[in-house]
């Protein structure tokens, strides 16, 4: 499955780590990561993932697929800008969303506009996400819904 991952473009050392976590136990699980491609969260969970052997694909907000984190196995441009923000948890199965601030909660919206399942760890409290604790509950959540 694909999970899109959403979360800070800078993150502190336990954000990261957490997103760091969340992509390894993607990656060893065998799912496609997909994030916004930069830094921060996007960085964080695409090492996680390639280091447990995970595929990773990034939705870049400006033209130049080279501006992608160097874990980004396939780098789509889009020359979008912040709209780029629709078309991340659209090329998901279900989204993690971890920390973050108005761009991370416009991920979320645009996500449960196109119905998908949502989960959090460590962000925005919406009615519609999935709380949970930790980063392999994230994953199993997701799971359990997308069976």
């Amino acid at each position: 499955m694909r999970v899109s991952v959403i979360g800070g473009g800078v993150v502190d050392g336990e954000e990261r780590a957490i997103a760091q976590a969340v992509g390894r136990e993607l990656g060893e699980r065998g799912h496609t990561v997909v994030c916004g491609g930069r830094g921060g969260t996007m960085a964080a969970v695409c090492r996680g993932a390639k280091a447990a052997g995970g595929e990773t694909v990034g939705i870049l907000p400006g033209t130049d697929p080279d501006a992608a984190n160097p874990y980004v196995d396939t780098a789509i441009a889009t020359g979008l800008g912040h709209t780029r923000n629709a078309l991340v948890p659209l090329n998901g199965d279900g989204v993690v969303a971890l920390s973050g601030g108005p761009g991370t909660l416009t991920e979320i919206g645009f996500a449960l506009i196109y119905g998908r399942p949502v989960v959090g760890l460590e962000t925005h409290e919406v009615p519609e996400v999935e709380a949970v604790e930790t980063p392999t509950a994230a994953v199993d959540a997701l799971e359990r819904t997308l069976e």
